[in-house]
């Protein structure tokens, strides 16, 4: 049974691609510090004898006994609400967990996949965004923990493969959603659909005019798994090129949960980007791959897994004290 470690596995999109290897017949080490992951999104693996968990911060010394083929780098705060008040563990999980885990790779002679970012492009001058684009980021900016600890990221990660010849793949991840997401994690959609379902009013920053493109989870999973088992080690985009502006976003959101709420608007926060779109060629020609869940129906599904959440997770603003882990 070929063995893999998935970083942030009791996140979002780790604790799905901790579900796919499973469902694949690997057995999935699981690895997260539970800054931002929640134990819930993998409790229903923990039973299995193909699972294991290990509590540990991937910014320190990561052990791992025996073989290891796969390596998924999925550790890291991953909302504007994380980056802001967890600055610094943004920027080491990416700097120092990589390097960690790359040398890991190196040890067990694994191949390691990083998640990295449309953020490496920052507020794009470029539409849509393809692999070859350089990015217009601000590193000194609020938002630059994240893109600039990604960018570093990628950099590492080539290194290692030019370098010490390791197995990599990077995968840009463009904006995702599905069930598993934190209701009240700062991104789009789920602090519409959180509005929708609690009666207030749903918030757009700026003008409204800024886009977005929305690709459904299992969609995103299937693009990483097929990158992983590519020979492909330049970074590929993964991400559904079907662009819609906030405001109509958020009359389909109104559209979808059948409110009445009114859509009000507030000042665009630094450095927040105006477009993205992905351009999917090289995910099409290398990898076969293309999106297949249409926005209607992912949105259904995500909509659904909100409203069966018990009541004290909607009405709870920021169901996580970060005051222990800030330094």
């Amino acid at each position: 049974m070929k063995r893999v470690l998935i970083t942030g596995a009791a996140g979002f999109l780790g604790s799905h691609l901790c579900d796919r290897f499973i469902k694949e017949g690997y057995h999935v080490i699981g690895m997260d510090n539970l800054i931002t992951g929640h134990l819930s999104n993998i409790e229903h693996l923990m039973p299995l004898e193909q699972f294991e968990f290990h509590h540990h911060d991937v910014s320190k010394f990561v052990h791992v006994a025996g073989k290891l083929d796969y390596i998924l780098h999925f550790a890291s705060p991953a909302s504007p609400i994380d980056y802001l008040k967890i600055p610094i563990q943004t920027l080491k999980v990416g700097s120092l967990g990589t390097h960690n885990l790359l040398g890991l790779a190196l040890n067990k002679g694994a191949r390691m996949l990083i998640a990295s970012t449309s953020e490496v492009y920052g507020d794009p001058m470029v539409h849509p965004q393809t692999e070859e684009y350089y990015g217009n980021v601000n590193p000194v900016g609020p938002r630059g923990v994240y893109d600039e600890a990604k960018r570093f990221q990628e950099a590492m990660t080539m290194a290692y493969h030019t370098y010490h010849k390791l197995e990599t793949r990077i995968v840009r991840i463009f904006n995702t959603y599905g069930p598993r997401m934190r209701l009240n994690d700062g991104r789009v959609l789920p602090a519409f659909i959180g509005q929708a379902l609690r009666g207030e009013d749903l918030t757009v920053f700026g003008d409204g005019s800024q886009t977005r493109s929305f690709c459904y989870v299992d969609d995103l999973v299937e693009g990483i798994y097929r990158l992983l088992l590519s020979d492909y080690a330049q970074p590929v985009n993964i991400g559904n090129p079907d662009e819609i502006t906030i405001s109509q976003f958020a009359e389909e959101i109104i559209k979808l949960t059948g409110t009445q709420q009114k859509v009000i608007y507030k000042p665009l926060p630094k450095d927040d980007p105006m477009q993205r779109q992905p351009n999917i060629d090289k995910a099409k020609q290398i990898l076969g791959w293309e999106p297949k869940i249409s926005r209607a129906e992912g949105l259904k599904i995500t909509y659904d897994y909100f409203k069966s959440l018990p009541e004290e997770k909607l009405f709870d603003k920021d169901h996580k004290s970060f005051e222990h882990y800030i330094k």
